[in-house]
């Protein structure tokens, strides 16, 4: 096992030296100039390249992403040069905002989706089975933004109750508030996930029931909910944990949607203004940083699979 994650981890630096090369040229190919975004369009050429001296992005690109790339290894993020606030604080900051909404999101879609997921495929073709894959369709059809939406308005109408919009509440310090904000948005968040882990465990669980050992067991006088739940679900959720994985590499990332909508100042809403803004070191840090939580996560996946079917050998 310590030769194939040397060997993933060696695959990961590649990974991540290519997306970051990709992000740095895409970000300078794309339309838009920093220096006239912070100055404006009456900005005089002389002014412009004072700004760009500033930035330095007068250098040349391998000059820029050296520096940037150094800035990195080193997590010495430097300063935004439009917003002139430290990277590094900033990114401290809005992370674990970010970090909550992913396990809030993660902790519905496992406790909601798996459970469901296994009742539709133990109670095949009954109601509950019906029930359960007419919501994965109305999750998987349904925009996140219009559920978020209507959890703001709908409650307001009737109720005349919103959720806090305001500054985010640490969950050690008032736990109840710290749920009432991160609540509803990790529930809309979870709709589309939930619905995909359902129908995956649904029919991952009925392959698996289908097994030649699976009918052994039956036969052996074991019960239904034993042959369930102690002989097919491990094999089962094989693929449901790639899922998960690679649903936790994208939400850590930051929900943009989600956290415009619930005004959760986390890393979506960082790495969306900072592309709006063409600040470049921040949406660069940003999208590596994404990309290496995916990377790392589906490693940590791939090692799981061993613990769930022991038959699995790393090599």
């Amino acid at each position: 096992m310590t030769r194939y994650i040397v060997r993933r981890l060696a695959m990961t630096v590649l990974i991540l030296w290519f997306i970051s090369v990709l992000v740095f040229v895409l970000m300078r190919v794309g339309p838009g100039d920093p220096a006239l975004l912070q100055q404006g369009i009456n900005a005089t050429p002389e002014k412009v390249a004072q700004v760009h001296k500033e930035m330095g992005l007068d250098n040349p690109y391998p000059v820029q992403y050296a520096d940037w790339l150094r800035g990195v290894v080193t997590f010495d993020l430097g300063r935004s040069p439009l917003t002139q606030t430290s990277i590094s604080s900033e990114f401290a900051k809005r992370f674990p905002i970010s970090l909550q909404l992913m396990l809030m999101t993660l902790f519905w879609t496992i406790v909601v989706g798996i459970p469901f997921g296994v009742i539709s495929a133990a109670r095949r073709n009954s109601p509950a089975d019906y029930s359960v894959r007419l919501f994965a369709i109305v999750g998987l059809s349904v925009p996140s933004f219009w559920v978020a939406t209507l959890v703001l308005l709908v409650p307001v109408r009737i109720w005349g109750y919103a959720p806090p919009l305001n500054a985010q509440v640490s969950f050690f310090d008032a736990p109840w508030d710290n749920l009432r904000q991160f609540g509803p948005p990790s529930l809309v968040l979870a709709l589309a996930p939930i619905a995909s882990v359902m129908r995956l465990t649904r029919s991952s669980l009925l392959e698996v029931l289908r097994s030649d050992y699976v009918r052994t067991a039956k036969a052996k006088g074991l019960t239904e909910r034993v042959v369930v739940m102690r002989h097919a679900l491990k094999n089962a959720l094989i693929p449901v944990i790639t899922v998960i994985g690679l649903l936790a590499g994208g939400l850590l990332g930051g929900a943009v949607i989600i956290e415009q909508i619930f005004n959760l100042r986390g890393l979506g809403q960082y790495a969306y203004a900072s592309i709006l803004q063409k600040d470049y070191n921040v949406a660069q840090t940003l999208v590596l940083f994404t990309a290496s939580a995916a990377v790392l996560l589906n490693l940590a996946v791939d090692l799981l699979y061993g613990v769930f079917d022991p038959r699995i050998r790393y090599a």
